[in-house]
């Protein structure tokens, strides 16, 4: 369980941060960009949420992803270095990845297939989740290079729940742009 009693320790203000497991990183570390990037994920979606309050069906699914990018973050935050720790790490698991498939299957049932690409826009809640979906796409990016990174690891599952995530955001951003028929739609060359 965390506890957090002090919310300053000043052990950062040599520019650097703690791993879960100890280790200290510098704050512009791929490690710790990856998982601050899942954080701001996170926040745009609890902005989102100021209005989905209407929609209790995509507000708890927005619930749930909120409480799984924070099992990101440790996951992300405890990188696998094939040492015993004294505790069993959080990870992304499979179930997490199927659920987020579930529901974009669930929502996107009820959408008329797209003929043209999105803008971000239509409804408030749309709009801040297509801006959640940016954001997870950069920390996915993030994700891939450190997978790709000497001496890192990435979970396979991770990397799957992150991409995952932004396709859900699209779905989601689209059924609440009244079930898509409020989606704006790019017209190419409009404006030539």
């Amino acid at each position: 369980m965390v506890k957090l009693n002090k919310i300053y320790t000043r052990t950062g203000d040599d520019g650097t941060t703690g791993l879960a497991a100890g280790p200290r990183r510098l704050k512009n570390d791929l490690r710790i960009e990856c998982y601050g990037t899942i954080d701001e994920a996170n926040a745009a979606i609890g902005m989102a949420r100021l209005t989905t309050s209407s929609e209790p069906e995509v507000d708890e699914m927005l619930k749930r992803i909120q409480n799984d990018l924070f099992d990101l973050g440790a996951d992300l935050s405890t990188p696998d270095t094939g040492e015993t720790l004294p505790y069993e790490p959080l990870r992304i698991v499979a179930g997490q990845v199927a659920r987020l498939e579930s529901e974009i299957d669930r929502l996107n049932a009820d959408l008329e297939p797209l003929r043209s690409f999105v803008l971000n826009g239509g409804t408030p809640a749309a709009a801040h989740l297509h801006l959640a979906r940016t954001i997870a796409r950069r920390a996915e990016r993030a994700m891939v290079a450190l997978s790709h990174t000497d001496g890192e690891t990435v979970s396979p599952a991770a990397l799957e729940y992150v991409n995952r995530l932004s396709d859900f955001l699209f779905v989601a951003a689209r059924w609440l742009n009244d079930r898509g028929r409020g989606d704006v739609l790019w017209v190419p060359g409009l404006t030539r």
